[in-house]
């Protein structure tokens, strides 16, 4: 609860923490498929509607309710970003530890592998795994998994070698404890602040990742909603039909926002020299 109470004390923490958390809900819906409408019925005779009582948020070229698509879309993309992050946090976790515990030859290889995964741009990294196994949902979830599992190595790595060094450690190590005690008991519960933030930061980038890769037609796939593919499919109707760009450019702009903010908030309340320059 205090750390509840200090999030949305916090100016960014408490816009950031009430945009994600209303983005979570509508995924929810999304995903059980409580919506305005089924987002896959076509009602040929309202095509391209503009926003009303009945379409909130107007209709498509097909018919399609824009809103219970968009709802459809925010839980499909939301999806791919926590299972995408998730699985890059895990691993660059697991290998940032070990590297800077055994060091030496392990730490090299883990590190050159990261150097060269770091070197190509995130979103081109991203189109050569999918040009390599093939457009889809789980494609996309790998993909940018990998493109962020250096990011989270490297975010463990640098902290765990001093705290490799820490007196705590020695003494455990006098102790008898065993190398995966400490990994996780005394480093991995040290790390938990930058890591939280970095998994908060790293959403923002993976929703933005998994938007263009949909909008490219290489991510989710017809006829399923996601944020980038309607943008895709708007393409060609933004001046006829303006709100079919306007409505998921603004939820894809939103989101990432809300999780800027709220890592910012976080960064804010979990460094201890920020709390110290706030005093």
């Amino acid at each position: 609860m205090r750390f509840l109470r200090a999030i949305f004390g916090h100016a960014s923490g408490r816009i950031g923490g009430v945009i994600v958390c209303l983005y979570v809900v509508i995924a929810i819906l999304g995903m059980l498929g409580i919506t305005p409408h089924d987002p896959l019925m076509q009602y040929r005779i309202d095509r391209l509607h503009a926003p009303n009582a009945v379409y909130w948020m107007g209709t498509d070229l097909f018919g399609r309710d824009v809103a219970s698509r968009l709802m459809k879309g925010v839980g499909q993309s939301f999806t791919i970003a926590f299972l995408s992050v998730a699985i890059a946090s895990l691993a660059g976790t697991v290998l940032g530890l070990t590297a800077a515990w055994f060091g030496k030859r392990w730490d090299g290889v883990v590190m050159r592998v990261m150097d060269v995964l770091l070197a190509f741009p995130a979103i081109l990294l991203a189109l050569l795994i999918i040009a390599i196994v093939g457009p889809g949902t789980w494609t996309s979830v790998a993909a940018i998994a990998i493109v962020y599992t250096p990011i989270f190595t490297r975010v463990v790595r640098g902290p765990a070698l001093s705290l490799r060094a820490r007196d705590f450690v020695d003494a455990a190590r006098t102790f008898g404890s065993s190398s995966s005690y400490i990994l996780t008991r005394h480093l991995l519960l040290n790390l938990v602040a930058p890591l939280t933030v970095q998994v908060t930061l790293a959403l923002a980038w993976a929703l933005l990742n998994e938007a263009g890769l949909s909008f490219l037609g290489l991510g989710t796939q017809p006829p399923a909603s996601s944020l980038g593919l309607m943008l895709s499919d708007s393409r060609n109707l933004m001046e006829k039909a303006p709100w079919l760009l306007i409505f998921p450019a603004l939820a894809i702009m939103v989101s990432i926002l809300g999780f800027n903010l709220l890592g910012d908030a976080l960064r804010d309340i979990l460094d201890p020299k920020m709390r110290r320059a706030r005093a």
